[in-house]
C-alpha cells in the first residue's frame, strides 16, 4: 500500500464518500480523506478518514474497461455476489462488505476495508520462519470457510464440467508466450480425457468463490477467515475453490524452496480440515482427491501465464502441470 496525498474537496467522490459512504463505518469524513494505491491493482485504491483513520477500499471499474455497459455489469455483479455470498457464511467467518456503487465515478464499487493477515503472508512464515504450526491452523480455519459456504449453497444441479474443461483451455490459450503449439495441443488432449471422465461429474454444484487466491484470504484474531473480491464468483464444482487453493501451496513451496512435496502435508491437512463436516468423511475425501490433479494442474498453469514470473520458473510450473495431469 503506497501513500498518495489528500482527496481534493473539489473532487465528486470527496462528497460521495463523506455523506453515502463513511456514516455506515461510524466516521464523518469532515476532515478530508489520506489516498492510498493499493498493491493488487491500480483500479483499487483506500480512502482513510483523517479524524478517525476508518478506511474503505474503491473498486474503479471503468478504469480497465473500454464499454461503459460492460463496467456497469461488473461494479453491479460484484456487489451482488457479495450480498449473496454472506449469506451462506459461518459464525466464525467474515465477507468484507459492499457499503456502495456509483455509476458517475467511473463505475465505483466501495467495499468495507478489513484488517488481517493474509494467508501468502502466513504461508511464507511458515516457510522461511518456522511458522508450520500457524499455517496448519489456519488451513484448517480455511477449510471449515470454504466446506460451510460450499455445503450451504449446494444445490441438485449436477457440476457442468464441460464449462470447467473451456477455462481450462482458455487458460492453455493464454500460454502462447511460453509455450509452443504441439504443448499446448498437449494440454488440451489432457483436458479432453478428463471432460470424458465420469467422476469429474459426479458432485453438486456450489457456490464458488471463483478467485481463491492466498491474498484473498484474510485471518483475524482466533482464526477467523476474511475473504473479498467476489468478483467471479460462480456456481461450480467445489474443487474449483479447494484445487485452487491446493495449486497455490505447491507453487509458493516449489518458488521459495524448490521443493514441491514440501507442500503436502499442508495440502492433505487443508483437505481433511475440509471433509470433517461431511458425514462419510473418508468418502469425501477420496472424492475430492480423485478429481484434484486436474484442478492443481489447472492453477499452475494459470500461475505459468503471470509473465512477472521468471521464464525459467514458468517452464517449471508447466512441466509440474504435466506431471500433476497424468
Amino acid at each position: 500500500m503506497k501513500y498518495l496525498g489528500h482527496l481534493s474537496k473539489k473532487d465528486p467522490l470527496f462528497n460521495y464518500l463523506r455523506y453515502q459512504i463513511m456514516p455506515q463505518t461510524g466516521a464523518d469524513g469532515r476532515d478530508g480523506f489520506r489516498v492510498f494505491s493499493s498493491c493488487s491493482s491500480h483500479a483499487v485504491y483506500i480512502y482513510e478518514d483523517r479524524a478517525s483513520g476508518s478506511r474503505v477500499v474503491g473498486k474503479f471499474f471503468g478504469v480497465n474497461e473500454s464499454d461503459p455497459e460492460r463496467a456497469r455489469r461488473k461494479m453491479y455483479l460484484e456487489f451482488h455476489n457479495i450480498e449473496k455470498f454472506r449469506r451462506f457464511l459461518g459464525d466464525n467467518h467474515y465477507v468484507a462488505r459492499a457499503l456502495g456503487c456509483n455509476e458517475a465515478l467511473n463505475f465505483l464499487l466501495v467495499i468495507e476495508y478489513c484488517y488481517g493477515e493474509a494467508l501468502d503472508s502466513v504461508i511464507i512464515r511458515a516457510i522461511f520462519q518456522n511458522g508450520e504450526n500457524d499455517l496448519f491452523d489456519k488451513l484448517g480455519a480455511l477449510g471449515n470457510f470454504l466446506v460451510t459456504v460450499h455445503n450451504r449453497s449446494a444445490k441438485p444441479v449436477m457440476v457442468d464440467f464441460n464449462r470447467v474443461c473451456d477455462y481450462f483451455e482458455n487458460i492453455v490459450g493464454q500460454l502462447q508466450d511460453i509455450s509452443d503449439r504441439q504443448e499446448r495441443d498437449y494440454f488440451c488432449a489432457a483436458a479432453s480425457g478428463y471432460r470424458h471422465n465420469f467422476l469429474m461429474y459426479q458432485d453438486q454444484e456450489v457456490l464458488v468463490h471463483g478467485d481463491a487466491t492466498p491474498s484473498n484470504f484474510f485471518f483475524g484474531g482466533g482464526n477467523y477467515v476474511i475473504t473479498f473480491d467476489l468478483e467471479r464468483m460462480q456456481r461450480s464444482d467445489r474443487l474449483f475453490d479447494t484445487g485452487r487453493i491446493a495449486g497455490e501451496l505447491q507453487h509458493f513451496f516449489l518458488l521459495h524452496t524448490g521443493n514441491k512435496y514440501a507442500a503436502e502435508p499442508f495440502i492433505r491437512h487443508f483437505l481433511m480440515e475440509y471433509c470433517k463436516p461431511f458425514p462419510d468423511q473418508e468418502k469425501a475425501f477420496v472424492s475430492i482427491t480423485s478429481r484434484l490433479p486436474f484442478y492443481m494442474g489447472m492453477t499452475l498453469l494459470r500461475i505459468a501465464r503471470n509473465n512477472f514470473h521468471p521464464g525459467e520458473y514458468r517452464r517449471i510450473l508447466i512441466e509440474e502441470a504435466k506431471k500433476t495431469l497424468q
